[in-house]
């Protein structure tokens, strides 16, 4: 019999979406972390671990730290999505 790894479940804080993008603020009570997770139907989605100090910011511009943390994504279907 094989271990099954799950991850612990995250609460949804904040929530917006806009034009096919869905930002997500969630908090993990099992290590109390958090993270701005976006979903981009048009573009690469991708999570990014954040403070308490930061997590509103990071919600408001997530694809601003995104690029000051050096995560690179598809400019060309960022642009088409624009």
């Amino acid at each position: 019999m094989s271990a099954v790894h799950t991850s612990p479940a995250r609460r949804e804080l904040a929530y917006r979406s806009s034009n096919g993008i869905d930002v997500f603020l969630l908090w993990c009570p099992a290590d109390d972390s958090l993270a701005v997770v976006v979903i981009d139907e048009a573009a690469d989605s991708f999570e990014l671990a954040v403070t308490s100090n930061e997590a509103l910011d990071v919600f408001d511009h997530p694809y601003a730290h995104a690029a000051f943390r050096g995560i690179a994504l598809n400019e060309a279907q960022l642009e088409a999505a624009a």
